[in-house]
C-alpha cells in the first residue's frame, strides 16, 4: 500500500476548553474545528490532531463508534534545529518534562503530559529514518 504518512491521529479527553487552553493557548497549534459538546480539532504542521469527548464519540450513530480510557501517546516532530528552541519555549510556559531520551547517534526527545494525562512526545526529524 503505498502510505504516505498518518494524516490525523486523535486523544480522547474530557473537558474541550481545557485541550485549547493547552493545544492552542500554550502548544500554539491552530484550531480548525470546535464542535460544542463533542470535539475540537488543531493543525499540527501538515497533519491534524483531533481531541474528541470520548463520552460523545463512543455512543457515535452517524460514524464509526470511537473511544479510548488512559494514557494515550502522540509524538510531534520538529526539524533538528528547532529542537532545543522547543525544548526551552515548552519549559518556558511551565509545563514539567517528565522524561528525556537519547536515542543515540545525536538524536533526543523528551516527553511531557497533557492535562488529561496524556505522554506527548517531541522528537526531532530524522529520529525513525
Amino acid at each position: 500500500m503505498p502510505y504516505t504518512r498518518i494524516k490525523e491521529t486523535c486523544l480522547y479527553i474530557d473537558d474541550l476548553d481545557k485541550a485549547l487552553a493547552f493545544y492552542q493557548g500554550l502548544l500554539e497549534m491552530p484550531l480548525i474545528s470546535k464542535a460544542e459538546g463533542r470535539h475540537v480539532f488543531f493543525r499540527c504542521g501538515d497533519s491534524v490532531l483531533l481531541c474528541f469527548l470520548a463520552e460523545t464519540t463512543q455512543k457515535e450513530t452517524t460514524l464509526p463508534s470511537h473511544y479510548a480510557h488512559g494514557k494515550q501517546h502522540i509524538a510531534f516532530e520538529v526539524k533538528q534545529d528547532d529542537y532545543l528552541a522547543t525544548l526551552e519555549l515548552v519549559t518556558g510556559k511551565g509545563i514539567n518534562i517528565t522524561h528525556e531520551q537519547d536515542w543515540g547517534s545525536g538524536r533526543q526527545s523528551f516527553y511531557f503530559e497533557d492535562p488529561f494525562g496524556h505522554v506527548l512526545e517531541i522528537v526531532p526529524e530524522g529520529i525513525w529514518e
